[in-house]
């Protein structure tokens, strides 16, 4: 049937495209279109893990569209069907993202916006997708200008307070490695200083990525973001790399030899990160990213992953990625502490404030495994946890650098007393590397 220009001009409309209908030649006379709208209200259908009620992210308006050609599977559409969602102004702090519902993720299934794209406005969103499905508005919180402005301003001048201790970091270990014979064959401090320098380049990628916004072309976009992702895994790998080092110092204790151990650690350090980045990379998911506010106005614009379109890549090689980490250094941590006050107890009476220098220990040893980073994790909380750990995460360097001054520029009171985990970090058990 012909429709005409004005039947377009309804609020809410779907417009599928030609492309769609010259593929259907040859099946028929006729096949059914059915364009269906649910209410999906209050009750737990098409709800799944990207809803989360304490954060006031839902469905807006409870609506969904859904679009099907009788038993006609239809995906990967060259030209993309349009569907045009109408509303009241957007709710403080939050955006609108163009969903469907993904019935391959999970038991029940969960929203995706993979093949979707969303043209954001005052009064209305368009959203372009290429299959036929259910569709949706995802309302969900974002940060507004003055929110992102503070935190810029914090983590801008935590990391330069920190890359100026993680190079007085790497210059002491280069001194101590000319002046002092068992720097060169310790692999403790080497593993200090190899995290050391890939928080360094993760600030300078920071703030290179922050500085220079979107400029530059789109395949100057797409290395910054490849950059900036491949030293935040580099750090995130090194993190492990030191609980794992602890694990084998403190936990396993014996049979602890291994042949060119700092070498091996190396090529997980740098190459596993540069692995994930090329399978990344070459899935196109590199590419502008852009946080907007209440009104709907840019708020910060960077290289990073594609918006809406790399969602899925985001989510397994970083929240994922450094999930896994953060549970492995978790329960290292935890084994180590419960050895620390153990000790700590048993010796109690013989030397005073042994309990102060075991959470002083735990301290030095959360900012060396990145424990630190943990804090994202009750940022949904409100704003205070999010300062919190903007605060945290960016002064790292300065942590590692007292870590390490007071680790091995002990004064002569403390020289034959330092905590147990001290100690044994700084006990040989690992081969020369």
């Amino acid at each position: 049937m012909q429709v005409t220009e004005e039947e377009h001009q309804h609020p809410d409309r779907v417009r599928l495209p030609r492309s769609l209908f010259a593929s259907l030649q040859g099946r028929g006379p006729m096949v059914r279109l059915a364009i269906t709208v649910l209410d999906v209200g209050s009750g737990n259908l098409f709800k799944g893990p990207r809803i989360n009620l304490e954060d006031g992210s839902r469905v807006l308006n409870s609506r969904l569209v859904g679009l099907s050609l009788g038993h006609i599977p239809v995906a990967g559409l060259a030209d993309p069907l349009e569907i045009t969602f109408s509303h009241q102004h957007q709710p403080p702090n939050m955006t609108l993202t163009c969903v469907f519902w993904d019935v391959t993720k999970g038991s029940t299934g969960d929203w995706s916006s993979k093949g979707c794209s969303t043209e954001r406005g005052v009064n209305r969103t368009v959203c372009h997708c290429d299959h036929l499905t259910f569709f949706a508005l995802l309302l969900r919180p974002v940060l507004d200008q003055a929110t992102v402005k503070a935190l810029t301003l914090i983590s801008q001048a935590g990391c330069g307070t920190s890359m100026i201790f993680l190079a007085f970091t790497i210059v002491l270990y280069a001194f101590l490695r000319f002046s002092r014979q068992r720097f060169k064959s310790e692999d403790a401090p080497k593993i200090h200083v190899a995290l050391s320098v890939s928080l360094f380049l993760l600030n300078l990628a920071f703030f290179i990525n922050v500085g220079n916004g979107l400029r530059g072309s789109d395949a100057a976009c797409w290395v910054r973001g490849a950059v900036f992702h491949y030293f935040l895994l580099c750090a995130f790998t090194w993190m492990g790399l030191e609980t794992f080092h602890l694990y084998l110092l403190v936990i396993k204790v014996f049979n602890t030899y291994f042949g060119r151990y700092f070498l091996k650690l190396s090529f997980l350090g740098w190459g596993l990160p540069a692995l994930i980045v090329i399978g990344t990379g070459s899935a196109n998911s590199y590419g502008p990213y852009t946080i907007r506010d209440k009104e709907n106005r840019t708020t910060l614009e960077l290289c990073w992953f594609r918006e809406d379109t790399a969602i899925s890549a985001l989510y397994v090689t970083v929240h994922g990625y450094f999930f896994i980490i953060f549970l492995f250094s978790a329960v290292i941590l935890a084994l180590v502490a419960w050895k620390i006050f153990t000790l700590s107890s048993a010796t109690a009476g013989k030397e005073r404030g042994q309990t102060w220098k075991g959470v002083l220990t735990l301290l030095g040893l959360s900012s060396l495994t990145g424990v630190t980073w943990g804090l994202a994790i009750l940022t949904p909380l409100g704003l205070p946890t999010t300062y919190v750990f903007a605060l945290f995460t960016s002064l790292q360097g300065i942590f590692i650098f007292c870590w390490f001054i007071v680790l091995y520029f002990p004064s002569r009171s403390t020289t034959t007393s330092t905590s147990g985990t001290a100690r044994v970090d700084q006990a040989h058990t690992m081969s020369q590397a």
